[in-house]
């Protein structure tokens, strides 16, 4: 387990004896990573590696910096300190819409549909900027998401907020992106169907070596598919370990991620 800035909050004591996250080559390298608003320090500091093949959880209370993190990493805020290396390539400064093409895609927080377009429109509207996209891309979207496939022709405020969250995922991967990072998915969302979407993104991560770094409220959900686990606190990595072992940690769960 990697411990960071000396915490000493109940619980990482037995967090920050023995274990330790898998070795691999990093597809996304966050090297020292500071972001602020204005006088306010969001993120300070911050490192952490996300693999090939592997889901990535960054965990915390409202307030820890886990939506700053993938806003930074992904060229929505700038930092102040820190570099970001995907595939051995820093992309610390690169505009937001090169993202794409270096082989990130973001899904933030929200949902956003444009409401009045069909499935099919905001698929295509959201492809625009990836260049071509094929044919088999947009099948390829529907084979992983039936519920929206049956639904292409419906206008998007008549999907379920669960479809909703199917549709900005698969407009994501219509760049088939090497990193996807994803903020909060199940905000909102009944358990049933945060199962059913947590259950597809392992799936794309076992069978086509997608990597994901993942956003999530709700830590007892995301542990369960991670690999492995990231806790935040006040913009500063607490803990990082596989996600069974900080699962299984009491005293840590219990100070930082609130089950």
């Amino acid at each position: 387990m990697t411990e960071a800035h000396g915490s000493s909050a109940v619980g990482l004591s037995k967090a920050a004896s023995g274990g330790g996250t898998a070795t691999g080559t990093a597809l996304l390298d966050v090297q020292g990573l500071s972001a602020s608003y204005g006088p306010v320090r969001a993120l300070d500091g911050v490192s952490l590696r996300a693999e090939a093949g592997r889901i990535t959880a960054v965990l915390g209370a409202n307030g820890a910096g886990k939506t700053t993190l993938l806003r930074t990493i992904s060229g929505l805020v700038r930092p102040t300190a820190g570099r970001v290396v995907l595939d051995g390539q820093d992309i610390t400064r690169a505009p937001v819409e090169a993202m794409v093409h270096k082989g990130m895609a973001h899904v933030p927080e929200g949902r956003g549909v444009i409401a009045e377009l069909t499935v099919d429109e905001n698929l295509r509207v959201g492809s625009l900027f990836r260049g071509k996209v094929g044919r088999e891309e947009f099948d390829r979207v529907y084979d992983l998401f039936p519920r929206i496939a049956e639904r292409r022709d419906n206008p998007a405020h008549t999907l379920s907020g669960g479809e909703r969250q199917m549709l900005v995922i698969g407009r994501a991967l219509l760049a088939r992106p090497r990193v996807l990072l994803l903020d909060e998915p199940s905000l909102g969302l009944a358990p049933k169907i945060v199962a059913q979407i947590f259950g597809l993104v392992r799936q794309l991560v076992d069978s086509e070596g997608l990597s994901v770094l993942l956003v999530e409220q709700n830590a007892r959900s995301a542990l369960s598919v991670a690999d492995t686990g990231v806790v935040l606190n006040l913009g500063r990595v607490v803990v990082t370990d596989d996600a069974r072992t900080l699962a299984a940690d009491e005293d840590l769960r219990h100070a930082y991620l609130g089950f």
